[in-house]
């Protein structure tokens, strides 16, 4: 892997991680068109840095929100009174949210490691992507704010969470469907999907950072592009996540639809071909 290799799978990363719109396809789809036979090996290292790299930047853009969501949980706790406040419920409802995804990536390990090797199958979830999308414009009210949230939102959105697993089909573009199709607005839906991605992500960077550092010898020879690759997403994880909330106030979901349709349509015709 070269320097500028890094350098576009780290804003690639960044960039798609909270964009509706698949990193993981995303990282299937790039080095495929453009023919870059990377090892097995740096990819896997590189993969893992550059997730850690986009879970620093939710953890540093929402740190005011965690911090009063953990500390009103607990305290909530302490007093017998779980559900009593706005951020203590946000606490056990982004526990839920969670749910569904971490049993679906227990059991489904193999079926998804199987699909990343696949750029045609990346490219039918890109479309799926999409029709999620227009399908959650179609029918969503858009009336509920992020403190009109309920169990049921959490978990039909961590449902559409599990689907992201595969390559292909956008986290954000999943989750942020799901909570419209329960009519949350699309800002509200966008900042509980991005809360909702940290345990998550927490859980899936600590097993591949425990891989990494148990299964892979001489780490220290990739270090240093990895490292760029890392700080690249971090920063470009941060602004995207701005940037998107800020859109979804007064955008549709349709834009990105249109690109998923695009680039998927793309790579399943660049793959027949």
């Amino acid at each position: 892997m070269t320097t500028i290799q890094a350098i576009l799978l780290g804003i690639l990363q960044g960039l798609t991680e909270f964009l509706p719109i698949s990193s993981s396809g995303h990282l299937v789809i790039l080095p495929f068109f453009l023919g870059w036979d990377l090892p097995e090996k740096e990819m896997f290292i590189f993969n893992v840095l550059v997730q850690i790299g986009t879970l620093v930047a939710v953890i540093v853009f929402f740190w005011k929100d965690l911090v009063a969501i953990i500390s009103d949980s607990f305290k909530q706790l302490i007093k017998g009174t779980p559900f009593a406040t706005h951020h203590a419920r946000m606490g056990w409802l982004l526990i839920a949210a969670t749910i569904p995804a971490g049993l679906a990536g227990i059991f489904l390990q193999d079926l998804v490691e199987q699909t990343f090797t696949s750029p045609l199958f990346a490219g039918i979830a890109l479309i799926f992507t999409a029709v999620l999308m227009l399908v959650a414009e179609k029918v969503s009210q858009q009336v509920g704010d992020v403190q009109d949230i309920t169990l049921v939102d959490a978990l039909v959105m961590g449902l559409f969470q599990a689907l992201a697993l595969f390559p292909g089909v956008s986290r954000s573009g999943s989750t942020i469907s799901g909570g419209m199709t329960r009519h949350l607005k699309r800002e509200a839906a966008g900042k509980f999907s991005f809360l909702m991605s940290i345990p998550i992500m927490l859980a899936a960077g600590g097993l591949s950072t425990y891989q990494m550092l148990t299964e892979v010898p001489n780490l220290s020879e990739f270090l240093p592009l990895m490292v760029i690759g890392f700080l690249t997403a971090m920063v470009v994880g941060y602004i995207a996540i701005r940037w998107l909330l800020r859109f979804l106030v007064n955008h549709s979901l349709i834009y990105f639809s249109i690109y998923c349709f695009v680039i998927g349509g793309a790579t399943i015709l660049a793959w027949v071909l």
